[in-house]
């Protein structure tokens, strides 16, 4: 764990505290017990898990800046990445984890109880229904994903719940700069300019990172999203 807590320091710029180095390990501990259970992430070295999954995750914060949220959403979190990790490290942070997928949402409940985590909110739901829903839509300063789809369709899952002048995070593997050039005209309709382009290396890891940045400059017109399903059949051109 010291190695992980060393890597956050050079790679991300930001100290660890004592109680979140035993919130990690916690987790840590979670997600190794369930996933000989259930299939929640293909990765299950605790090393791989460290850094694929905690520092990838932390990684955000290079995209945040000075610009930090007080309020995040987490489409498609999967086992609790990256909304889980940037809680520990963000615990005033107002978050709301996104998973359709039963299973993991049931673990990120319970992950949220283990570590008493406060004024986190864990939605087994599509992103398409909270993206026309008043309580969600255009509400967060930030809307991230971590290896979701593509983003084209990303950007209509996750702009609609941004609010003005808030922003959306993709994190992306090779295909990242290329997505973005493909994306910019569905990025523009939905209200977004894409800001920055950020190259990621993680000790260890061969691939290819990127955070892309969005901000949201304009309101997303009420068509969108689209219906359940529509975004990933026929995305925005």
């Amino acid at each position: 764990m010291q190695k992980l807590v060393t890597d956050i320091e050079q790679v991300v710029g930001i100290r660890v505290s004592e109680p979140q180095v035993k919130a990690f390990k916690l987790y840590e501990q979670l997600l190794l017990e369930w996933n000989e259970k259930f299939n929640l992430t293909a990765i299950r070295e605790v090393e791989q898990i460290r850094s694929k999954h905690f520092l990838d995750s932390l990684t955000c914060f290079l995209a945040f800046g000075d610009h930090k949220p007080t309020s995040l959403i987490d489409i498609g979190t999967g086992a609790g990445f990256p909304g889980i990790v940037l809680k520990i490290m963000l615990p005033k942070m107002k978050l709301t984890l996104v998973e359709s997928v039963g299973k993991k949402a049931n673990f990120c409940e319970h992950v949220v109880q283990e570590l008493k985590l406060e004024n986190v909110q864990v939605i087994k739901e599509r992103a398409e229904v909270l993206g026309q829903d008043k309580d969600h839509r255009e509400k967060y300063d930030w809307a991230v994903a971590r290896a979701v789809a593509q983003l084209p369709i990303l950007a209509e899952y996750l702009l609609p719940l941004v609010k003005l002048g808030g922003h959306m995070l993709a994190q992306k593997g090779e295909t990242g700069p290329a997505e973005a050039h493909k994306a910019e005209r569905a990025i523009k309709l939905l209200g977004g300019h894409i800001r920055q382009l950020h190259t990621i290396c993680l000790p260890g890891v061969v691939e290819e990172r990127y955070l892309v940045v969005v901000d949201k400059i304009s309101a997303t017109p009420p068509d969108f999203p689209r219906r359940v399903g529509i975004p990933s059949k026929s995305p925005l051109a």
